[in-house]
């Protein structure tokens, strides 16, 4: 339904006709994230500040049966933000304070457009840490994260965003407040709608305050890059590490495209690659004992050096590991700068890298595309960036999709799954039949439509077509 002057009269009303916009600029400006080149504007962008505001914004919704989609920092990779029936773009940017950091209990309490590094620098200086760590964490927010059930690359040791999350404030479509579970680090009282919530990608409700767990504060780490001559050796070294007894903070895999792009994508980096050097692994341990972190670190040595490996490089200063960090968060903003391309999220049991990175080359020269592969290879997450290059237009309209599903499939196979951390979205919504069965998808509609009867809240994602 097209949004007439009477629904801009009502939105008005709640928020203030300052913060409703209809102009094609601002539609245009929230009608994109990070997923390729897609442009999907609302019909009208609306900005709340508080829960009683985006309620009444869904009553009205649900009376005229308008779309509605919550927008976060538009850092998402799978369309998820993406406004594809137009209707209201809801837009959580005025809701970006961290409410309480209670150091009794390590928890925060904070609203949702709170950016992720912001509130990481803010209990830190609690001496409080807060793990979940996405590449886009400069920008991304932290309602955007429990949307998706955001990772990184600190995942491997600390868990992704829904190992911290407490308890949630929730507008349902309807337009009913509540809460979703409690402050307390367990909760075994009725179904657990708090993680129900956790990368639900805003299809079941919007949040607007979150209550974390946090940890004590690490004091020391330890970080090297290790070269590997031969790729598939530095997949089979990632299982090979934690097989030897070692938990790193960090294990992240690069291939030798993504290094040499993001090095010419970032200026100032010194990092000297060999010529036949394929791929490397970033590698971090941290604890408050540097003597046992550097028990840990030569350990990890004499794993590495079983492979075909060059000298490892160990990061001396901060300024060297955040050189190296830097590199390494750079990479997809360097494949995009380079050239048109799709990014798939693919997570298999960390054994398996080996088996799916080789898959994914073979079936990259079955359909003419070249793909750069990196990701957080400590636990099985392998990002794929499906490369346009010299293609045709047609070739990949028509070949890359069945590359993609080729890749899923063989993914499953492995024993694995579509998204590690990035959400189904818009844009991966139809290969979903191929990790769920008939019953798995119509068990999943049916908690959507139990939540959202007139399917007014982010419709037309995560279901396949």
């Amino acid at each position: 339904m097209q949004i007439n002057p009477e629904i801009l009269q009502h939105l008005e009303l709640i928020v203030g006709a300052e913060y409703v916009f209809t102009d094609a600029e601002t539609r245009n400006h929230y009608g994109h994230d990070e997923t390729e080149d897609y442009v999907f504007p609302p019909n009208v962008v609306v900005k709340p500040s508080s829960a009683q505001d985006i309620s009444a914004i869904m009553k009205v919704a649900n009376q005229y049966k308008i779309s509605v989609v919550p927008i976060a920092g538009r850092t998402g990779l799978s369309g998820g933000a993406l406004s594809i029936h137009q209707g209201i773009g809801l837009s959580m940017e005025r809701l970006n304070k961290i409410l309480e950091i209670d150091e009794q209990n390590l928890q925060v309490t904070t609203e949702p457009a709170v950016i992720t590094q912001v509130l990481r620098e803010a209990v830190a200086e609690k001496g409080l840490f807060y793990p979940p760590d996405p590449s886009s964490q400069g920008s991304c927010w932290i309602g955007g994260n429990v949307a998706e059930n955001a990772g990184g690359a600190r995942a491997v040791k600390y868990g992704v965003t829904k190992d911290y999350v407490l308890n949630l404030e929730v507008v349902l479509p309807t337009g009913d407040i509540i809460w979703t579970g409690a402050n307390t680090l367990k909760n075994s009282t009725g179904y657990n709608l708090t993680q129900l919530m956790v990368g639900s990608e805003g299809t079941l409700g919007v949040i607007t305050k979150v209550v974390l767990k946090l940890l004590p504060k690490n004091s020391h780490n330890v970080l090297m890059l290790v070269p590997f001559y031969k790729a598939g050796q530095a997949c089979e070294a990632v299982s090979a590490i934690f097989r030897a007894g070692i938990m790193p903070s960090a294990l992240e895999f690069m291939e030798r495209d993504a290094i040499d792009w993001a090095l010419k994508f970032v200026e100032g980096l010194n990092v000297q690659v060999q010529p036949d050097i394929q791929a490397h692994l970033l590698i971090e341990v941290d604890g408050n004992y540097p003597e046992i972190l550097m028990q840990e670190a030569e350990k990890i040595m004499g794993v590495v050096e079983q492979f075909d490996i060059e000298e490892i490089l160990f990061a001396d200063t901060e300024d060297q590991k955040n050189a190296l960090w830097k590199m390494r968060r750079s990479v997809a903003e360097a494949v995009k700068s380079n050239s048109i391309y799709k990014e798939e999220d693919t997570v298999v049991p960390r054994y398996e890298l080996p088996k799916l990175l080789e898959g994914i080359k073979t079936i990259g020269n079955k359909y003419g595309f070249k793909s750069v592969c990196y990701g957080h290879a400590g636990d099985g997450n392998l990002h794929v960036n499906i490369i346009k290059s010299d293609m045709t237009d047609e070739n990949w309209r028509t070949e890359v999709p069945k590359g993609i599903r080729e890749i899923f499939e063989l993914t499953v196979s492995l024993k694995g799954t579509l998204s590690g951390e990035h959400g189904i979205g818009f844009v991966q919504k139809n290969y979903m039949d191929i990790a769920f069965s008939k019953v798995h998808l119509e068990l999943m509609e049916r908690i959507k439509y139990i939540f959202d009867p007139n399917n007014i809240l982010n419709p037309g994602k995560i279901f396949p077509d």
